[in-house]
């Protein structure tokens, strides 16, 4: 009897400013069994978006990062992957926060920094559980 194929991890991309919070979002979900692509630059997340042969299932981006903010990136790698999910991360509380945080509401898409291992591997989870393709909506 043959064991059937096991089904390929999902892949998250994760995008953060601080070098360590990267390391550490890394370390946490490739230890959880996902394909794991990282990277500090917004603008080499579009490029991963844009090139990455597999499937992305998955963005988990800091909201507050220069050149691109999280809202920008996520809107543009949903034009690039239409069914990926999102997960925006944020140790600021700002008006534009609490503006995300409101629009997102309960749905486990907004994950304050620093978290808890439980705390990233749940909403990822959580995410990539979920029935619908994305709850996430872009900006009008």
């Amino acid at each position: 009897m043959t064991t059937p194929p096991s089904k390929p991890p999902e892949t998250v991309l994760v995008v953060d400013d601080d070098p360590e919070v990267l390391s550490l979002a890394v370390d946490i979900l490739g230890g959880a069994g996902y394909t794991v692509l990282s990277t500090t630059d917004p603008r080499q997340a579009l490029r991963l978006a844009r090139t990455h042969p597999e499937p992305v299932h998955l963005l988990v981006t800091d909201i507050v990062m220069p050149l691109m903010n999280g809202m920008q990136l996520a809107t543009e790698v949903q034009v690039l992957r239409p069914d990926v999910k999102i997960l925006l991360i944020s140790a600021y509380r700002t008006k534009e926060t609490e503006d995300f945080r409101m629009r997102l509401g309960l749905r486990g898409l907004f994950l304050d920094k620093p978290f808890t291992v439980a705390a990233l591997t749940g909403a990822v989870r959580s995410l990539l559980t979920a029935r619908a393709s994305s709850p996430w909506r872009r900006p009008q």
